[in-house]
């Protein structure tokens, strides 16, 4: 495994205590950039987000509605003119809604300048029918397929199902080079020495880190993992 940073989920409706993380951590080298979730933008508003987190970093600012993409096609342009306004640079989305919608939130993301990652598999177990969940299998790898299609290069893919991963992996490779975004780490029990085969991997480090009451001794110590190696 090369190449991995991290990227700090700020899921929190705290934006000071989101602030005060990006402050403790700001341009580090081991970070690629700063997720939002919905908790910090419904409640304080994307722009003001942006500009708390601007006051300490440069890095990417990846905006994840939690999950963006479950839309008709036409709202597409709306969600991406919306990011694009705030200031926000990376939009995740997950296309469950179906090949329509991911061809249009796409378009209509890298219309707007934003760096499109999609996803399909989550990192909670129910989720694909073959473990008990509602989305097909097939279906799941066609979100990758069909993106990888698109142009996009930038995918999520969960830590927590390193087998999964791997069948995710033989669709993907066939585009070339990718960039993977893993959430599953810390508190889902996710451990990135099981996908040793991924390459420019953005580990997504979120409860753990928030509630680290060090922060930078905290990725110190992840730079130190073998698994980094």
């Amino acid at each position: 495994m090369t190449n991995i940073r991290i990227v700090p989920a700020l899921d929190t409706p705290d934006l000071e205590r989101a602030a005060a993380l990006a402050q403790a951590l700001g341009d580090h080298r081991l970070v690629y950039g700063y997720k939002v979730g919905f908790a910090l933008g419904l409640a304080h508003g994307l722009p003001a987000v942006v500009a708390a987190l601007r006051r300490f970093t440069t890095r990417p600012i990846i905006y994840d509605h939690q999950k963006a993409g479950t839309d008709i096609p036409d709202t597409g342009s709306l969600f991406a003119a919306t990011l694009a306004h705030a200031g926000v640079n990376e939009a995740i989305l997950f296309p469950q809604a179906g090949p329509a919608t991911l061809a249009a939130w796409v378009d209509a993301a890298a219309a707007a300048g934003l760096k499109v990652i999609v996803g399909g598999l989550m990192t909670h177990a129910a989720y694909q029918v073959s473990e008990g969940g509602f989305l097909a299998d097939e279906g799941i790898l066609s979100m990758y397929r069909l993106a990888m299609d698109k142009g996009v290069r930038a995918f999520v893919v969960p830590l927590t199902k390193p087998e999964q991963v791997r069948r995710i992996m033989d669709v993907l490779r066939a585009g070339g080079r990718t960039e993977l975004y893993s959430p599953g780490f810390g508190k889902q029990g996710g451990d990135p020495s099981l996908v040793g085969f991924l390459e420019n991997l953005n580990l997504i480090v979120g409860r753990s880190l928030l509630a680290a009451p060090d922060p930078m001794g905290y990725v110190e110590e992840l730079e130190r993992k073998e698994w980094r190696a």
